[in-house]
C-alpha cells in the first residue's frame, strides 16, 4: 500500500467513525515533556508487564500505612512517577505478622525430615552501621510553596544543618542522623527576596527493620541502579547499552535485574535475579500498516483499537514505557500544543527540537496514555500524554510468536540460563556496584554495604513419593519427577465405561477421526476402560454447524462428546465449550486434527486423550498416600475476564474423598477488578454437603491453598477472607468445629536456589524444602522445589501459612504440600503447585477465556475443565 493510499485510508476511517474525543491543544502533554512524566497505573501491573492470562489486577487493597510513611514511595528526590510507580503495593505485605498467632510455630517453624543439602541462593546480606536508624521529618513552609523543586531548593540552603546525605520528596525528609531539636525552624530566601520560614519536625525514628525503612533501602538501591545507567521498565532495571539482537524475528532483548531488599530470618538481604525485556523492532505505525494490508479499511480502526489499547509501548528516544489507553484518529503530528512558557509548537517540531526525531508520516493518528496518579500538593491530575505511533516500539510477544516454536527456542537460548550462568550474571550486579566510585560513595554516606558473595545455607530433600495405581505401587525416578514410563500399561484406580459417546468431525478430517477411534481401542484395554464404538457424526466446518449437530445428536444417555477441530479458532472452541458446560452439561473433549497427523506420536496422544476423557467423566487415575484422615483440601485461584469488563472469576476446588482423587469444582463470578472471593461461603457450604454425601460425615480438617494473591493483598486476605471461612464453618452447626489451615501460594518469585553437587552449582532435586535463612521471621512460611527442569533454572514455590489452628508440625505441612503436587491428572509427574491450585486455575481460566458464565452445577463433581 502506497503512502498516499494509507493517507486516504486514514482519512476515510476518520470520516466513518467518531472515535475517542480529541485532546485539545491546550491540555495535551507530549511524551517526554519536562512538565509531565509517564505514569504507572496504581493497583495494576507495572508498565512492561503482561496483563491477562490470569494475571491479578485491581481488587480490594489492604489498609494502608500512615500517610507519612506512604510518602516514601510517592516520591523521593529526583524519582519520576514512572520510577516510583508500581512499587507502593509491594510494601503492604510488610508488617503483616501472622506467625505470632500460631502457638505451635512461635518458637520454631523448621522441619527436620529428609536429607540435608547444601544450597546457594541469589541473596546478598546487607550490612550497616551499628545502631543505624532512619529519622523522618515533616517539612512545613510559611508562606506555602507549591513547586517541589522550589521547596527542595529552599530546604537545601541549610545543608550545613541537615547534612549532604538526605532524601526529600517535597514534604517528608529522611536523614541518617537526628537533629538536636525535635522542632527546628530556619529561614530561607527565594529569588525574589521573599523570606520563607521552614519548620522541620521530627515525626518518626525508624529502626532498620521497620517497613518504611526497608522501603527506603529499596528506593536508595534504585537510585544506585540509575547511577549505573540502567533503565527502568516496569519494576525492573535493564541495560540498553548491551542489547541482544535476534534479527530474523525482529526482536531485541535487554538484559537486566530484578531487585528487592527485605528483612529475612536473621538479616536484611538484597534478593536479585536476572531479568530480560523482549522488545520488538516494529513500531506501532509499522503494526498499523501491516494491519491495514491484512484486513482492509472496513474493520481497520476497530481492529487497531482491539489490538493496541492496553499494550505497553516503549519510546526509545527517552527509554520510557507507556500504556496505550486510546487512539485519537482526529489528531495528527501536525497538531500543536502549548508549552509551559505559553508558546505553541507542533508535535513534529517538538520531537525534532527535543529529541532530534524526524516524523515522516504527518497524517498518522496519535496514541493517548492517561495518567491515573495525582501530582502536586493540590492533587491535580495532569493532562493526557500524546504519543506518536512512528516513534513507539511494541514490547513483549504476540500470541502468534508464543505459539511459534522457532521464536521461543531462539529466545530461550538467551533467557533460560542454567544455574552456573545465572549465578555469574547475578554476581555482575554486585561487581558493577563495587566498581563504581559514585555508587560506593552514596552507599558510604548512608552507611550501607553489601557482602560480595551469595548466601549459602542448608536445605532438606524430603523422601520421594510412591505412586499407587490400579492396586499396584510404583517408584519413579526422583530426578525426573515423572512416572509415565513406570505406570504405562497399568490399570487406573477407577474407570468410567464409554458406552455412549459422540465423535463430531468434518469431511476432510474423516481419516483422522477413524484413526483416533482405532487408537483409543488400542490403548483403553490396558487402562481397564470399556469402550463402545463412537456415534460418528459428520458436520460442516462452521461454528453454527457444530452447535446444530450437538443439539440434534445429544441424548440423555450421552456420556461424552469429542469434537475434532480443523483449527484452533477461539470462537469455535468457545461456542462448543459454552454450550456443553452451560446449556447442555456433558463432559467434552476438543481435539485438533493436526495433532493426530504424526503416526509416531498418535498412540501417545490417544493415551492422553483417553486419560482426560476418563477424568472428565469422574474416573480416578493414580494417588499417593495421604495419612491424615478426615481431611478436605481446598484450592482457590482467580482469573480476570477481559471480555466482560474485567469481571473476576474465582475457581474453587475441594476434595471429596480420602484419597484426594475426586474433586468438587465451582466458579464464582465477581465484580469488576475484584480479587478476593466474596462467594466463598456458598462454595464451601456446597463442598461440605458433597463431602458429607460421599463420606457420611463432615471433614475434621480443612486445608485451603489460596493461589492468585497479588502483591500487597496479604493483610486483606487475613482480615477479609479467613473470617469468611470461619463464619461459614460456624454456620454449618454449633457442634462442628474442624481444624482450619489457610496457605497462600505464590509462584511469581525472584528467589532462586542452586545445589552444590560435586563442586558444581545445579538445580536442586525435586522435593527440596527451604524453611530457614531466606524465609520471613514474622511468617510461618517455606519454599518447595517440586519440579525437575531440563533447561534453565528451576523456580521454587513459596507457601505462607496465614492461619492454622490444626497443630500440624511443619514437617507434616511441608510433606502434605509436596504430596499434593503429585496429584494433577493432566500430567503424569510432579507439578509446581498443589493439584487443587492447578485445578482451580484451569477452571477459572476456562470460564474466563471461553464460557464467561458460571458452568452448570451438574458437572461440579467432574474434572470437565482439564
Amino acid at each position: 500500500m502506497s503512502g498516499r493510499a494509507r493517507a486516504r485510508a486514514r482519512g476515510r476511517a476518520r470520516s466513518l467513525e467518531t472515535g475517542p474525543p480529541s485532546v485539545g491543544a491546550t491540555t495535551v502533554t507530549p511524551a517526554g515533556h519536562g512538565a509531565m512524566k509517564p505514569p504507572i497505573l496504581e493497583g495494576e501491573p507495572s508498565a512492561g508487564e503482561p496483563v491477562g492470562r490470569g494475571r491479578q489486577r485491581g481488587g480490594p487493597v489492604a489498609p494502608r500505612p500512615k500517610a507519612a510513611e506512604l510518602q516514601i514511595s510517592v516520591g523521593i528526590q529526583e524519582m519520576t512517577l514512572g520510577e516510583r510507580g508500581g512499587r507502593r503495593r509491594d510494601y503492604h505485605d510488610l508488617g503483616v505478622n501472622t506467625r505470632h498467632l500460631m502457638e505451635h510455630v512461635k518458637d520454631s517453624k523448621t522441619g527436620v525430615s529428609g536429607s540435608v543439602i547444601r544450597l546457594t541462593t541469589n541473596h546478598f546480606r546487607l550490612t550497616s552501621r551499628p545502631q543505624w536508624a532512619l529519622y523522618q521529618y515533616h517539612i512545613d513552609y510559611s508562606p506555602q510553596m507549591e513547586a517541589r523543586r522550589l521547596r527542595s531548593a529552599l530546604l537545601f540552603q541549610h545543608e550545613d544543618l541537615i547534612g549532604k546525605t538526605h532524601a526529600f520528596d517535597g514534604t517528608i525528609l529522611f536523614l541518617p542522623k537526628r537533629l538536636e531539636q525535635k522542632v527546628t525552624e530556619v529561614l530561607s530566601q527565594n529569588r525574589q527576596g521573599q523570606v520563607v520560614k521552614i519548620t522541620i519536625t521530627l515525626t518518626n525514628e525508624l529502626p532498620p527493620t521497620s517497613p518504611t525503612c526497608l522501603q527506603f533501602y529499596n528506593i536508595i538501591f534504585r537510585r544506585l541502579l540509575r547511577m549505573l545507567s540502567l533503565q527502568q521498565i516496569g519494576r525492573n532495571y535493564y541495560n540498553p547499552s548491551d542489547p541482544i539482537s535476534i534479527p530474523k524475528h525482529r526482536l531485541m532483548i535487554w538484559p537486566g535485574f530484578t531487585t528487592s531488599i527485605l528483612q529475612y530470618e536473621t538479616s536484611i538481604m538484597l534478593c536479585t535475579d536476572v531479568s530480560h525485556k523482549v522488545l520488538r523492532s516494529e513500531t506501532v505505525l509499522d503494526f498499523m500498516y501491516s494491519m491495514y494490508e491484512q484486513i482492509g479499511e472496513e474493520r481497520f480502526r476497530e481492529t487497531c483499537a482491539k489490538e493496541l489499547i492496553g499494550l505497553i509501548i516503549l519510546t526509545r528516544y527517552n527509554n520510557k514505557t507507556y500504556r496505550v489507553d486510546e487512539i485519537d484518529w482526529e489528531s495528527s503530528p501536525k497538531d500543536t500544543f502549548k508549552k509551559a512558557d505559553g508558546s505553541e509548537i507542533s508535535f513534529v517540531e517538538y520531537y525534532k527540537m527535543q529529541y532530534s526525531q524526524d516524523i515522516t508520516d504527518l497524517n498518522q493518528p496519535v496514541l493517548i496514555s492517561l495518567p491515573r496518579k495525582k501530582r502536586g500538593p493540590k492533587g491535580v491530575i495532569q493532562g493526557p500524554i500524546v504519543l506518536i505511533p512512528e516513534l513507539c516500539y511494541l514490547t513483549g510477544l504476540t500470541d502468534k510468536m508464543r505459539s511459534d516454536f522457532n521464536v521461543m527456542k531462539d529466545l530461550s537460548v538467551h533467557t533460560r540460563l542454567p544455574p552456573e550462568q545465572r549465578v555469574r550474571e547475578v554476581g555482575r550486579l554486585i561487581e558493577y556496584i563495587n566498581k563504581d566510585d559514585n555508587v560506593q560513595k552514596e552507599l558510604r554516606d548512608w552507611g550501607l554495604r553489601f557482602e560480595p558473595n551469595l548466601l549459602s545455607f542448608s536445605g532438606r530433600v524430603v523422601q520421594s513419593e510412591r505412586i499407587h495405581q490400579g492396586g499396584k505401587t510404583f517408584d519413579y525416578n526422583p530426578q525426573l519427577a515423572d512416572w509415565s514410563r513406570e505406570t504405562r500399561g497399568a490399570s487406573l484406580i477407577s474407570v468410567k465405561p464409554l458406552n455412549n459417546w459422540l465423535l463430531i468431525y468434518t469431511r476432510r478430517n474423516y481419516d483422522a477421526a477413524n484413526a483416533l477411534v482405532q487408537n483409543l481401542f488400542k490403548v483403553t484395554p490396558a487402562m481397564g476402560i470399556q469402550m463402545n464404538k463412537a456415534i460418528m457424526v459428520e458436520t460442516e466446518d462452521r461454528t453454527e454447524s457444530y452447535l446444530k449437530t450437538l443439539k440434534q445428536k445429544i441424548t440423555s444417555d450421552t456420556q461424552m462428546v469429542v469434537c475434532l477441530l480443523s483449527s484452533n479458532r477461539k470462537d469455535k472452541y468457545d461456542a462448543i465449550k459454552k454450550f456443553l458446560c452451560v446449556e447442555c452439561p456433558i463432559p467434552s473433549q476438543c481435539v485438533l486434527a493436526r495433532t493426530l497427523s504424526k503416526p509416531q506420536t498418535v498412540m501417545a496422544i490417544a493415551t492422553k486423550i483417553a486419560l482426560q476423557m476418563n477424568c472428565k467423566m469422574g474416573g480416578e487415575l493414580w494417588s499417593v498416600e495421604i495419612p491424615l484422615k478426615g481431611l478436605m483440601i481446598v484450592g482457590i485461584d482467580c482469573y480476570h475476564d477481559t471480555t466482560t469488563g474485567r469481571k473476576s472469576i474465582a475457581g474453587f476446588v475441594a476434595s471429596i474423598n480420602q484419597g484426594m482423587t475426586r474433586w468438587y469444582s465451582r466458579c464464582v463470578l465477581q465484580d469488576v477488578g475484584q480479587e478476593l472471593v466474596d462467594g466463598l461461603k456458598v462454595c464451601l457450604q456446597a463442598a461440605l454437603r458433597t463431602w458429607h454425601t460421599n463420606n457420611h460425615h463432615l471433614p475434621s480438617r480443612i486445608i485451603v491453598y489460596r493461589d492468585g494473591v497479588g502483591d500487597g493483598q496479604l493483610k486483606t486476605l487475613v482480615d477479609f477472607e479467613v473470617p469468611q471461612f470461619l463464619d461459614c464453618l460456624k454456620s454449618v452447626g454449633k457442634d462442628y468445629n474442624p481444624k482450619l489451615t489457610v496457605i497462600v501460594v505464590k509462584k511469581r518469585l525472584n528467589n532462586r536456589f542452586f545445589a552444590d553437587i560435586g563442586g558444581r552449582l545445579q538445580n536442586p532435586p525435586p522435593g527440596t524444602v527451604i524453611d530457614t535463612e531466606v524465609t520471613r521471621p514474622e511468617w510461618y512460611d517455606f519454599f518447595i522445589v517440586s519440579q525437575s527442569v531440563r533447561n534453565g533454572t528451576v523456580s521454587p514455590t513459596h507457601y505462607n501459612v496465614i492461619y492454622d489452628n490444626s497443630g500440624l508440625k511443619p514437617d507434616h505441612m511441608q510433606r502434605l504440600t509436596y504430596k499434593l503436587c503429585h496429584m494433577y491428572y493432566n500430567w503424569p509427574g510432579v507439578i509446581r503447585v498443589p493439584a487443587p491450585c492447578q485445578y482451580a486455575h484451569k477452571l477459572a481460566f476456562l470460564v474466563g477465556q471461553s464460557i464467561h458464565r458460571e458452568p452448570n452445577l451438574a458437572l461440579s463433581e467432574n474434572l470437565y475443565y482439564l
